[in-house]
């Protein structure tokens, strides 16, 4: 048996919840793939398959746009080519307002949401010599990233290197949403990765999102309206025995927490719940202090 990923299971439950024992369902349009190597899904209320289906093809289409800008599994993706090259010119709007949020996040956070961690996380993932991992320790920093309209340039080529694992996929969620609503959709459950709830379920009430904690299990439901949520859980996806997929920027070490955030954005919810793992709880106040929109919905 496969187990389910964390936001995999938050998804389920989202979808699980959209109508009462014993009603009629209305018309409901539902797409399963991949974003970023996350399973993605779309559920719109009131569409057959057939009526969605250009509304389908579009977001299919936007997708494979994003992926060329942020993918980090794509040679040729804006983000691969300035890790590789160390420069990118004529960089994409969309790629530019991420990492201007990401500054905002870094500043916001202490610098626990640093998307430079990159070649720290490649060090231990590989099993590198702990020389190499201190080198890679040393070549992580925010301030070595210069970005403007035209250029963005990593100050040490071929030693550093950006991930936006942390906050690309709430980015593509936000696209996508948009997206729909230019298609005149209102009543729309968007999984890119992160979810976010656009409007309201076919029986006029608020979608219902279960929060799951360690093993899964559900720890608390809340309502979303027009509103994104994220979950992180820094020890999920182990890269050792001892190291999860998120790191603390300052010491490469591994924090404890599970951590969900819901915001407007899909991409502030993302880069929050990331960077508030990896901050101690007396941090995590203060950072959200910047982001009056954002919640806190579950720390554990």
């Amino acid at each position: 048996m496969i187990p389910l990923s964390r936001r995999r299971f938050l998804t389920i439950s989202a979808a699980c919840a959209a109508f009462p024992a014993g009603a009629k369902p209305a018309p409901t349009a539902h797409w399963r793939g991949v974003a970023l190597g996350a399973e993605a899904s779309l559920r719109l209320e009131g569409l057959t398959d057939a009526q969605a289906a250009p509304i389908i093809a579009a977001v299919e289409a936007e997708m494979d746009r994003l992926e060329n800008i942020f993918s980090l599994y794509r040679p040729q993706s804006e983000l691969s080519r300035l890790n590789r090259d160390g420069h990118l010119s004529g960089p994409a709007p969309e790629l530019l307002n991420v990492l201007s949020l990401c500054t905002a996040l870094h500043d916001a956070t202490n610098g626990a949401f640093d998307p430079t961690i990159q070649p720290l996380w490649s060090a231990l993932a590989t099993g590198s010599s702990p020389e190499k991992i201190d080198a890679a320790r040393r070549s992580v920093g925010w301030a070595r990233v210069t970005v403007q309209a035209d250029v963005i340039r990593l100050r040490q080529p071929g030693v550093s290197a950006l991930t936006l694992n942390g906050i690309a996929q709430g980015a593509i969620t936000d696209r996508i949403s948009t997206l729909l609503t230019g298609h005149g959709l209102r009543d729309v459950l968007v999984n890119m990765g992160e979810i976010a709830a656009l409007g309201q379920r076919a029986d006029g009430l608020a979608w219902e999102v279960g929060l799951a904690g360690r093993g899964g299990q559900v720890q608390k439901t809340i309502e979303l309206r027009d509103r994104a949520v994220a979950t992180s859980d820094a020890r999920s996806f182990m890269l050792t025995g001892d190291q999860g997929h998120i790191l603390n920027p300052a010491d490469g070490a591994r924090p404890a927490h599970i951590v969900s955030v819901s915001a407007a954005s899909a991409a502030i919810a993302d880069g929050l719940s990331t960077a508030l793992c990896a901050l101690p709880k007396t941090g995590i106040e203060s950072a959200l202090r910047s982001f009056p929109d954002a919640r806190l919905e579950m720390l554990i």
